[in-house]
């Protein structure tokens, strides 16, 4: 039988034994709620009964006063027989489930119309001014006969409505009485009826599912699991689910353990190949700087000498003016000093300053992976704020609108920082086009959410994104990929420059732990991001 049959059965059975003995209660409650309704409203019989007299008696009071006085005006009361309409309506609604009692109602209605018109026709006496020879008995203080009959219906209506609420209190009482007991049995029963279910449950299910708990234990702490149980329900699945999942985390253990062989040797090679790369890197940088510092002197020897050729050459100019030679050969002279040789002078001149340049941008290169930074939390907004100040002439001459947003702080070195988005929006100034009004936006995009760190594992540092957007030239898809090498230049007609800003940019964003990117369409302009550390990297 599946272990979802046995839980209905035994959920099923107590549950219907247990909404037989809330029916048994429920209806006990019904009867005693019912009993007590009664019985309040024989109260309010009582008291109703008993209240009704009071006004009527108090308008006889009024009746013979007036006859004798001859005062029409103390027998005209209209409120005093609505009052005791309304009284008798009440009684009659009360009484409404016993036919006895509304006749009796009946019958001091009756009574009180009779009297109520005997007032009315000796109130018109009174007004007429005839003598009230015929009502001679009503002042002499007797009680009016129907006053009489009046009272004697509600003595017996009184009597009678006793009577009853005796009866249904009695009854309430008893009911109370049987709603406890029903109510006690209820419990009782259902006490009973789920520790029997209780033991039922623990022998035929509980007993399996602490099998297959200690077989769960057994697997996390990597034990032998007990003999599989038999049976065809969920329990027994499960058991057999675990011993293939052990089964399956032995065989997982021993490739694990052959993986991480293999992980360790490719640790240590990786290790020697990034130490290999260092060095080389190293070398690299060293081999750059003393190349361009050795390159220093001869060109600056190329420089001097050029400059002394240049006056060696205007000296023979003067030399040969003043030598008065003849037409043909001044004319030679003239072509060769003024001619071959200053225009060669020219291209050796314009050879050596771009090789000075080639050579500075190189030093530039190699300075930003070999200077020492002085880690600090730096106001991005402020560098971004003196970059702009210090490149006012340049956007002035573009006719440029610059936008700054929120930047948000970063970790690292001011100076790097700084030359970072001079760079960057030096570059945005310098390829907008000429054709449309240039903008330029620096913003920071908003943080993504860092997950918590392992224990033992070292704490994600948290990173911020900023952006330099303009609507410039553009950069075609082809040449996406060349954007961050040295000495890569695009629009080489539109601005001057050495090509290496970018690669600078790429090397000091990658020694801050980020990294740099663009986005652009030909025409449209271009988006370079810059990730940064917003906050020292820690354990």
């Amino acid at each position: 039988m599946k272990l979802f049959t046995k839980g209905l059965l035994l959920i099923a059975v107590p549950s219907a034994v247990e909404l037989a003995l809330l029916g048994v209660v429920f209806d006990t409650q019904e009867q005693t709620a019912q009993a007590a309704q009664q019985v309040t409203n024989s109260k309010q019989i009582l008291y109703q009964s008993s209240a009704i007299i009071d006004p009527l008696l108090r308008q006889a009071a009024r009746v013979r006063t007036g006859m004798v006085i001859g005062d029409a005006s103390l027998i005209d009361r209209h409120t005093v027989w609505v009052d005791l309409g309304d009284r008798l309506s009440n009684l009659e609604v009360l009484v409404a489930g016993t036919p006895h009692q509304v006749e009796r109602v009946h019958k001091m209605q009756r009574a009180i119309d009779a009297y109520r018109m005997q007032t009315v026709a000796i109130s018109q006496a009174l007004h007429e001014g005839r003598r009230l020879t015929s009502f001679t008995v009503l002042e002499t203080g007797a009680l009016p006969q129907q006053i009489a009959v009046f009272r004697d219906e509600l003595a017996a209506f009184g009597d009678e409505a006793s009577r009853l609420d005796a009866e249904r209190s009695a009854a309430l009482a008893r009911r109370r009485d049987r709603q406890q007991y029903a109510l006690i049995g209820a419990v009782l029963g259902s006490m009973l009826i789920w520790a029997v279910t209780a033991v039922v449950f623990a022998r035929s299910i509980g007993r399996r599912l602490e099998v297959l708990t200690e077989n769960a234990e057994r697997l996390g702490s990597g034990r032998t699991l007990a003999p599989a149980l038999s049976g065809k329900d969920e329990i027994a699945a499960l058991d057999a689910v675990l011993h293939q999942t052990g089964a399956r985390l032995r065989d997982a253990e021993a490739e694990q353990a052959m993986l991480k062989t293999r992980l360790e040797a490719r640790a240590r090679e990786l290790a020697g190949v990034n130490e290999e790369l260092r060095q080389e890197t190293q070398d690299n940088e060293m081999f750059i700087y003393s190349v361009s510092h050795d390159l220093r002197s001869p060109l600056v020897n190329l420089q001097g000498f050029s400059k002394e050729l240049q006056v060696s050459c205007d000296e023979l100019d003067s030399v040969v003016e003043a030598a008065k030679l003849p037409e043909a050969e001044h004319r030679r002279m003239a072509h060769i000093l003024n001619g071959e040789v200053r225009e060669s002078l020219q291209y050796l001149r314009t050879a050596v300053t771009r090789a000075a340049a080639i050579i500075d941008a190189l030093l530039r290169i190699s300075r930003a992976g070999r200077l020492e930074y002085q880690w600090q939390r730096v106001s991005v907004g402020r560098v971004v704020g003196r970059v702009v100040d210090a490149l006012q002439g340049a956007i002035g001459q573009h006719a440029a609108v610059v936008t700054v947003r929120d930047l948000p702080p970063a970790w690292g070195d001011p100076g790097a920082i700084e030359q970072i988005f001079s760079n960057l929006i030096g570059n945005a100034l310098n390829y907008l086009d000429p054709a449309r009004n240039g903008r330029i936006e620096i913003g920071a995009l908003e943080p993504e959410p860092v997950e918590p760190a392992e224990a033992g594992e070292p704490r994600a540092v948290r990173m911020r994104t900023y952006y330099v957007r303009d609507n410039g030239l553009g950069i075609p898809a082809a040449y996406m990929s060349k954007v961050f090498r040295a000495f890569q230049r695009l629009h080489g007609d539109v601005a001057n420059g050495d090509g290496i800003g970018l690669a600078v940019v790429r090397r000091t964003v990658e020694r801050h732990g980020g990294r740099v990117w663009v986005e652009s369409a030909e025409g449209a302009g271009s988006t370079f991001f810059v990730v940064l550390p917003e906050q020292p990297a820690r354990l």
